[in-house]
């Protein structure tokens, strides 16, 4: 006889039987795991209903918030990123960090100075820099232009 899948059977004690309340004193009757007296255990209440405490719908604030439409989102690189990519230096702008894979196209470039050239001159054509940045860039023997 082979074994299929309506002969398969869950282990012993795996399943216990639904318990079913309210049924009678002999068999977890009583007060049906709702306590005793109190709105809960007699009529019905809704579920957002928090026992006379402020509800959670009410604490929260109404409207989402403000978001500037005007809001300018940069992606960063840092010098680091820059020397790892262009080790032999050379003309850094957008197009060129697109296909080295260090940001996405179509969205405003700003360079960060976390970390170091190490020696590596370069040409950086970006939308935005740092303040750091632009001073390691040019201790480098390099040179920034806004786009």
């Amino acid at each position: 006889m082979t074994l299929k899948v309506h002969h398969l059977r869950p282990a012993e004690g795996a399943h216990t039987k639904k318990t079913r309340v309210g049924r009678g004193e002999g068999s977890k009757g009583k007060t049906a795991g709702r306590g005793t007296k109190g709105t809960g255990a007699r009529g019905n209440t809704s579920a957002r209903f928090e026992g006379g405490q402020t509800p959670l719908h009410m604490r929260l604030p109404k409207l989402s918030g403000f978001k500037s439409p005007n809001k300018v989102v940069f992606q960063v690189v840092n010098l680091d990123r820059i020397a790892a990519l262009f080790p032999q230096g050379g003309t850094v702008d957008v197009d060129a960090l697109v296909e080295a894979g260090a940001v996405r196209r179509g969205q405003p470039v700003k360079v960060l100075g976390t970390g170091e050239l190490g020696g590596v001159t370069v040409h950086v054509h970006a939308t935005a820099f740092s303040s750091s940045a632009a001073e390691k860039i040019a201790a480098a023997g390099g040179s920034t232009t806004l786009v």
